[in-house]
């Protein structure tokens, strides 16, 4: 792992250009972050999604499960389900695994919790990239401020 320092720099030190600079990749850093913050709000929402359809299976009988079975992203046949008691979930990169019901809803619940604990995380730094980033603007006026007192002194 990347030993990364941080190297800390009194901002009132830099002139208008370096601010600017400063200021500029901070929004680029916090745009990514937000992008994905978004991104892990979506993944978090679809590991609910399949907690919450396997925990629908709880208790079911085989012949009592109709489902909706999707032939395309728009398009549905009805069907049964033969068996309630095993599914096959997607682990991660083309690797399917067959579980029985609570081994499944227990995998999707620790996704979800594993995906929230990441989101607690970025969402921090998303927070700390703001805080620095109204710092910058704010001694980025206090400088402009400066330049436009000394100019209507002369």
């Amino acid at each position: 792992m990347a030993n990364t320092q941080q190297q800390q720099v009194n901002l009132t030190d830099l002139d208008l250009p370096a601010l600017q600079q400063v200021k500029t990749q901070l929004e680029e850093e916090l745009q990514h972050l937000t992008q994905s913050y978004t991104k892990l709000k979506g993944v978090q929402g679809r590991f609910k999604d399949c907690a919450d359809s396997v925990d629908s299976l709880q208790g079911e009988q085989p012949e009592d499960k109709q489902i909706l079975v999707p032939l395309t992203s728009s398009l549905y046949v009805p069907g049964k389900l033969s068996n309630v008691e095993k599914v096959i979930v997607d682990i991660g990169t083309g690797y399917y695994v067959e579980k029985s019901i609570d081994d499944a809803s227990k995998f999707y619940k620790e996704k979800v919790d594993y995906v929230k604990s990441n989101m607690g995380k970025l969402e921090k730094n998303i927070t700390d990239k703001q805080n620095s980033l109204r710092a910058i603007v704010s001694v980025m006026q206090d400088k402009l401020q400066e330049e436009q007192q000394k100019q209507s002194a002369k």
